[in-house]
């Protein structure tokens, strides 16, 4: 561009030293008919290219550097330039209802798709999206999340209506025969509890005391002193932890029926729990002052940062791309094309979005244009001006010099006709 602008503003002043050199060397042959009429056109010629390199010059600086009216136009008059430059961006040619027409127009949904389609096969965008995800799961602050995740758990957990969920958890004890592995449970503690000599020589002990504190009269407190005398604590004991052994394994026998009636009256209790208002209610009251007191924060954290760190490891998998994200994000893109009402919808909500961007940010563009143009000093937008439109300036001045010299012909030819 530059050795462009150079060449034409070579060619203008040549053109003007042709019409100055032709003008003098006419001046001897003036007398004569073919001198007259080249020297009148040289002459206007001169005129011609004078005046235009005066004009063009006008337009950016002072001829020569002298200071003559009405001239170095941009300098002098900047701002009005540049106001009649935004006024022109905003209200002729980069109007609201311009652009809106221009977007309304394009297909904003058939060329994402197509891009997208394109770029998923490429893999320099599949490196992009495995890193864009890594970033974004790096860039991802659990201490800032963790007290969010611990208020919704929280409130979820407080949500929880035990009237609901008493009767589900009752169903599921019974459809995995809690019921029959706590009797079981308790009668193993029973049965251990039962066979340690402490145990045997403590229910000796208490049954010696029972006998002897009995109050009775006659044959019956014969026959219990008769009977104390016969046993002691061991014997006594003993007698116990047998009876106490034989019950318990009565009551491990599936088909005992004192089992299964335990077991029916048990089931029977549960059942009643589910409607029970008190129980439920005390419940609810329990899981309340249970969730104020919790503080999970830390675990919360501990948590979500081992998360972190498995879904980093998990997408730098080189299979994840291939395994996981392309067949999802080729299913979303082909039910998308499938679906005419979800594309319309799509479409309809860029370009909205789109005109309300155009709507709160036109006035934008002129500002926009007025801080760019405010930054170059005058030396700095005369040059870019020049660079740009120095071309066709110049050759406004090989116009004037060539248009003066052959309307100086026209007019001495017709002075000498006339």
């Amino acid at each position: 561009m530059f050795s462009r602008k150079k060449k034409s503003q070579r060619l203008a002043t040549i053109s003007l030293l042709i019409m100055a050199i032709g003008f003098a060397l006419t001046i001897p042959f003036q007398s004569s008919i073919w001198g007259a009429l080249l020297q009148g056109g040289f002459e206007a010629g001169l005129v011609g290219g004078l005046a235009d390199w005066f004009a063009v010059t006008a337009l950016f600086r002072h001829p020569l550097g002298v200071p003559i009216p009405h001239t170095a136009l941009l300098p002098k008059n900047r701002k009005r330039i540049t106001a009649g430059i935004i006024s022109m961006l905003e209200n002729d040619w980069l109007t609201k209802e311009s652009i809106r027409k221009k977007v309304a127009v394009i297909p904003f949904m058939e060329k994402l798709i197509s891009i997208a389609e394109r770029e998923l096969e490429t893999d320099s965008a599949r490196k992009n999206m495995i890193n864009g995800i890594q970033y974004f799961i790096h860039k991802v602050n659990i201490e800032k999340i963790a007290p969010f995740v611990e208020k919704e758990v929280k409130l979820l957990i407080n949500r929880l209506d035990m009237k609901v969920y008493l009767p589900v958890i009752i169903d599921e004890l019974k459809k995995r025969n809690y019921d029959e592995k706590a009797l079981d449970y308790i009668l193993n503690e029973i049965d251990t509890w039962a066979e340690k000599d402490t145990t045997r020589d403590r229910l000796g002990r208490m049954a010696v005391d029972a006998i002897e504190n009995i109050k009775a009269d006659g044959f019956m407190q014969f026959a219990l002193k008769s009977f104390s005398n016969l046993v002691n604590e061991e014997k006594l004991g003993n007698i116990i932890q047998n009876l106490i052994h034989k019950g318990v394994e009565s009551f491990r026998d599936p088909y005992n029926q004192n089992r299964a009636t335990l077991l029916i009256a048990l089931n029977d209790k549960l059942q009643n729990m589910k409607s029970d208002e008190n129980l439920i209610t005390e419940l609810n009251n329990l899981r309340e002052k249970l969730v104020t007191k919790w503080e999970p924060e830390e675990k919360i954290i501990t948590v979500l940062q081992q998360f972190k760190e498995k879904a980093i490891t998990f997408i730098q998998d080189p299979g994840f791309f291939e395994t996981h994200l392309f067949p999802f994000l080729t299913n979303l893109i082909n039910e998308l094309k499938a679906n005419d009402e979800k594309l319309e919808l799509a479409e309809s909500w860029i370009k909205k979005q789109i005109s309300i961007f155009v709507d709160n940010n036109h006035s934008k563009i002129g500002k926009l244009v007025k801080e760019n143009l405010e930054k170059l000093d005058d030396k700095t937008l005369i040059r870019m001006i020049e660079t740009n439109v120095g071309n066709d300036l110049q050759w406004i001045r090989v116009n004037g010099a060539v248009c003066g010299f052959l309307i100086g012909l026209i007019l001495v030819s017709l002075r000498m006709l006339f």
